[in-house]
């Protein structure tokens, strides 16, 4: 992989891991385009730039996610010996998270289906067609004003079940759940930061289960220094573009990508 290559999939990566455009669509995409074909290599290279991303969500939501992290450690007790009605804003919403998590667990099962649909250029452009009107319709709802806290367990449930479906390339995990959350009742603003704060613990299980592979296999030290400038900038473009969601969707602006899902879609249909 050459610096180049590296810089473009960082930005790609640091914009479609947020806004709502599919970033693994993108990164398989790319992977096609640049003729990247060794599959331990392109494993290795996603891995890295995830963790980037990952890091941009911690940033921007580290209040949140420490007072999350605390919360775990005093839910338990509450729940445990029937005490639930005592439990605090941080501690339900902690508790919404690990519930919208666990379908995730089913990801294990799909995963030959998953790679066979990420070789696919064809494919990946039908589900980023998908992926548009499924946005159109988070513009269309979200009229509810619930906050993350007040979610409830079975609506946490539901929007796990739009992230387990995210993991198809093609479909934006951000814009999928974001949409599922408003579909719950969610309040806009409170959509995005519920999807955000439950991808943390989707990009960790997710890239442990990756990262196994990476030990099989070393990174040639030839590529780190290249890994690391696409890291960086996977990371800047993955903060900005946070931000930059948050901002449309709380405007009602998702048919923009809504377009841009179509182009590229109907490209990838056409050419790939």
């Amino acid at each position: 992989m050459t610096l180049i290559e590296a810089v473009v999939c960082g930005i790609i990566q640091g914009a479609a891991e947020f806004l709502p455009i599919s970033s693994s669509g993108h990164l398989a995409l790319l992977h096609a385009m640049f003729g990247l074909t060794d599959p331990e290599s392109c494993v290795t290279f996603d891995v890295m730039l995830h963790l980037a991303t990952l890091a941009a969500v911690i940033c921007v939501y580290s209040n949140d996610i420490f007072s999350l992290i605390k919360a775990i450690f005093t839910m338990p007790a509450k729940l445990f010996t029937g005490r639930a009605k005592e439990l605090s804003g941080a501690e339900r919403f902690a508790l919404y998270i690990i519930i919208a998590t666990a379908p995730l667990g089913f990801a294990f099962f799909l995963e030959d289906a998953v790679t066979g649909i990420a070789a696919s250029p064809k494919i990946i452009g039908i589900v980023l067609i998908l992926n548009g009107f499924m946005l159109l319709l988070g513009d269309r709802v979200g009229k509810g004003n619930r906050s993350s806290e007040e979610l409830g367990a079975p609506r946490a449930l539901a929007v796990g079940a739009f992230q387990l479906a995210a993991i198809v390339p093609g479909l934006s995990r951000s814009g999928t759940t974001i949409t599922g959350g408003l579909i719950c009742g969610l309040d806009r603003g409170q959509a995005v930061r519920f999807s955000f704060i439950m991808s943390v613990p989707a990009i960790i299980g997710a890239n442990l289960v990756r990262a196994v592979r990476m030990v099989r296999s070393p990174v040639e030290s030839s590529q780190l220094g290249v890994y690391a400038v696409g890291m960086v900038f996977a990371a800047v473009t993955g903060f900005f573009a946070l931000k930059l969601l948050s901002y449309i969707a709380e405007k009602k602006k998702f048919g923009i990508f809504s377009i841009y899902c179509f182009a590229v879609g109907g490209a990838a249909v056409i050419f790939g």
